[in-house]
């Protein structure tokens, strides 16, 4: 009896094909939008776990840090000094290499090509801290930075920038950064950007010239050091922080005026930030699962209405309420199931365009699928048992009668 029930309600379906596919519609619409909602989420968390692996995972950040005294935002340090990374480098037994470094946006241009980019004030060591690898040519020495020399580093984005083809044939070549010229001597391998901010947008030039040549100035914004391995990052990060806090001259119990921050840090938060946006980006998605549903349940009550006669006939002839609650039930979760299924293959569809036509990372997994056969599945339960309960309820005698 079961399995006549079953193609009672698939014959009913086919009956009426393009009402079917019409009820459909807002299902698909609906999986497929939180598919590719939440590939996209996820492709962005990958992407951060992948950038942050690139970056380092022993690579500690040290800034300054703004600190509250009596309700108002002071900044008793005012500024990271080459004092700082020394005090690190001779008080530090688990930190390997200290690299201090200056930034700031200004203009570089090349022959009649010119772009803002930021340019990066190094020491010589960048690339071993950073974990970023030269392309063409070579990164300038400790003697370059000693001799303030100008020279520079060009990273992948600088030469999209400044539309360079052939990063070997600008070794040599001079470029003007702020009106000072300097001579390219290397270019870097790209990285890759994520969404927040790529990597390869940069230029180095040595820290010593930055300092007083090109930004004049001995603010260091950012000291970063590399620790001796994972395990040693707590004791590598309470070494900072006592030669700081010494150098610094706080007193036991006052609070820091600067920040260290692991790449574990920097991962959480950033993972947290993305997934609370695709949180969000899926919940809107979800509303058009909703309307899809009560798409679905005004649909079947029509067809209930218009099957009256049938379902007294039904009746007559011994099927139960059983039958016919069971029926009209199998009609709105075979909808929802077909239309979650479409949905599903237009939602990986569409995060395989977003990826090969806009280079937005995606990543559909199969948590994500399974979701949505779940909620596909739900919602023809939910909005279906109405509709299926008032026409297992009729009368029999009174349906018949029903023109």
């Amino acid at each position: 009896m079961g399995l006549e029930v079953f193609r009672i309600a698939l014959a009913a379906l086919r009956a009426n094909v393009l009402r079917s596919i019409l009820t459909m519609l807002g299902i698909v619409i609906g999986v497929a939008a939180v598919i590719a909602m939440i590939a996209l989420g996820d492709g962005a968390q990958q992407s951060v776990r992948e950038r942050i692996g690139r970056l380092g995972t022993t690579v500690l950040q040290i800034d300054a840090q703004r600190i509250v005294q009596a309700g108002i935002g002071t900044s008793i340090h005012k500024k990271m000094t080459m004092a700082d990374a020394q005090a690190i480098e001779e008080r530090s037994p688990h930190v390997l290499a200290v690299e201090p470094q200056q930034d700031k946006d200004l203009q570089i241009v090349w022959r009649n090509k010119n772009t803002n980019i930021t340019i990066l004030g190094v020491t010589a060591n960048y690339l071993d801290v950073r974990k970023y690898e030269l392309a063409t040519g070579r990164m300038f020495t400790s003697g370059d930075d000693i001799g303030k020399q100008r020279v520079v580093v060009l990273g992948a984005g600088a030469l999209t920038q400044l539309e360079v083809t052939d990063p070997f044939a600008i070794i040599g070549e001079n470029v003007r950064i702020n009106g000072m010229q300097f001579q390219v001597i290397g270019t870097l391998k790209a990285k890759g950007s994520t969404g927040f901010g790529s990597p390869d947008d940069q230029v180095l030039i040595p820290l010593g010239t930055s300092r007083y040549r090109l930004f004049k100035t001995d603010r260091i914004d950012d000291i970063f050091v590399l620790a001796s391995s994972e395990d040693d990052i707590p004791l590598a990060m309470a070494e900072i922080g006592q030669a700081l806090r010494r150098l610094h001259r706080i007193p036991p119990g006052g609070e820091d005026d600067f920040r260290i921050r692991n790449q574990a840090d920097i991962l959480s938060t950033l993972g947290e930030t993305t997934a609370v946006f695709s949180t969000l980006l899926a919940g809107i998605a979800a509303v058009s699962l909703l309307v899809g549903g009560i798409g679905i349940m005004n649909i079947m009550l029509v067809s209930v209405t218009e099957r009256t006669r049938e379902i007294g006939i039904r009746k007559a002839l011994g099927a139960t309420r059983k039958n016919i609650l069971f029926q009209f039930l199998i009609e709105a979760v075979t909808l929802c199931l077909l239309g979650g299924a479409i949905g599903i293959a237009t939602g990986i569809s569409g995060a395989i365009v977003l990826r090969d036509a806009l280079g937005w990372t995606t990543a559909v997994g199969p948590t994500s699928i399974a979701l949505a056969f779940v909620f596909a599945t739900a919602i023809g339960l939910l909005f279906g048992v109405w509709p299926a309960r008032r026409a297992s309820s009729l009368d029999p005698i009174e349906a018949l009668r029903f023109e």
